[in-house]
């Protein structure tokens, strides 16, 4: 029997960090002694105070459906951190819950990109953007960016980027998979083209909370009212709170936007579970210790491992400023030789890590920057150190 699936889905991949975890698994569970770096999650478990809202929930019975866009005090939390955090006042009609910030992010392009749009991501990129971006049979236009101006968009690139057809610009700061932030200066210079242009603004601020060495995080929507109003702030708990899991999202922005992401969700997954949205409101609501303690532990083990990579032979480390990923270059290595096998790029990389070195790396191709590579340095410091232990003989062996 001939089966015909849908022409968008040939522009889509299966997500390579979930699919490199999945390998690493599978060598682990036949008893190989596997260093993953691919992880795209805290390594900590999610706090006590927050799982025991979920029970505490479950045996009081909220087991069933809720409003659609969440409930009630979950919203109202939300806009109180962001008014508590930020200054930045929404009120429940513009903020939606959804299955996890993916979600929210494919809710925000299904509901605003039509074929013939285009929407600017700057690479390296999360590798679900472009895929959302064709799903909803838009135009994903990727522009580089270079190391030696930290993996930022500049305002030129971005005027340069935008043409009639341009719909929107997605950032995403901390960056997925570079660590890579904004300060408020060179964020008003982006404004000032984004409302020139009159592009949507989706930033993707999951990271917010995962900062380091003093550095301030600053949204796009706290710059102006003009700003505010064509931004969507996209935010969950899955990083913030060791939450990837519970599948926890939400959007502030527009109201129209929102009620319409609302009419889509209402027809495809209906609300978030319930349970969860308990547990995230504990979450914010609750002490914030957690999350300082875990950031700590992120900055001693971001500080290791930029220190060990920048060490290497024909290897270069950009030292991030937030989230939990390394995105060193390798291209020094590209070229080289062990034995029959040629490292030509960071495919030919990471299998030469994984089935020579037994170490689980995401090659930076996914990431739409092929000289480079993602490490995750949400583990623990004793497999960061075996891990890079063996990259670093892998690298000597190269000739």
């Amino acid at each position: 029997m001939e089966v015909k699936i849908a022409p968008r889905m040939s522009q889509i991949k299966p997500s390579p960090t979930l699919a490199i975890t999945a390998k690493a698994k599978a060598l682990k569970a036949q008893g190989v002694d596997v260093v993953g770096f691919g992880a795209g999650e805290p390594d900590f478990d999610t706090p006590e105070h927050i799982k025991e809202a979920a029970v505490k929930a479950l045996k009081e019975g909220f087991t069933k459906y809720t409003p659609v866009p969440g409930t009630d005090e979950l919203r109202q939390a939300v806009a109180d951190q962001l008014a508590r955090d930020y200054g930045l006042e929404y009120a429940k009609e513009e903020i939606i819950i959804s299955c996890g910030a993916k979600h929210s992010l494919y809710n925000i392009a299904m509901v605003l990109f039509k074929p013939g749009d285009e929407v600017i991501i700057p690479a390296p990129y999360w590798v679900t953007y472009p895929a959302q971006i064709y799903i909803a049979e838009a135009t994903p236009v990727i522009v580089e960016t270079l190391e030696e101006n930290q993996f930022k968009l500049t305002p030129e690139q971005l005027k340069e980027a935008i043409t009639p057809q341009t719909q929107a610009i997605l950032l995403n700061y901390p960056n997925n998979p570079t660590g890579t932030s904004y300060t408020k200066e060179e964020l008003e210079q982006l404004a000032q083209v984004a409302l020139k242009h009159d592009v949507w603004i989706i930033s993707d601020e999951i990271y917010d909370k995962i900062i380091y060495d003093g550095f301030t995080h600053v949204p796009l929507a706290t710059l102006s009212t003009q700003l505010k109003e064509k931004t969507l702030l996209v935010n969950g708990v899955s990083k913030t709170y060791s939450m990837t899991g519970w599948r926890i999202g939400w959007v502030a922005g527009n109201k129209d936007v929102v009620a319409a992401m609302n009419k889509l969700q209402s027809q495809s997954t209906s609300n978030p579970t319930s349970i969860a949205q308990s547990a995230a409101l504990a979450a914010l609501q609750g002490p914030q210790k957690c999350t300082q303690e875990m950031v700590a532990a992120f900055k001693e083990r971001r500080d290791y491992i930029v220190k060990r990579l920048s060490n290497m032979e024909g290897v270069k480390c950009f030292n991030p400023m937030g989230a939990f990923y390394v995105f060193p270059s390798f291209a020094g290595l590209y070229g080289k030789r062990h034995g029959d096998r040629l490292i030509n790029n960071s495919l030919d990389l990471a299998d030469y890590l994984l089935n020579e070195y037994n170490v689980a790396i995401v090659p930076g191709v996914a990431f739409g920057e092929d000289k480079g590579a993602r490490l995750s340095y949400a583990t623990s410091m004793e497999n960061i150190k075996k891990g890079l232990d063996r990259i670093e003989e892998a690298i000597s062996q190269l000739r």
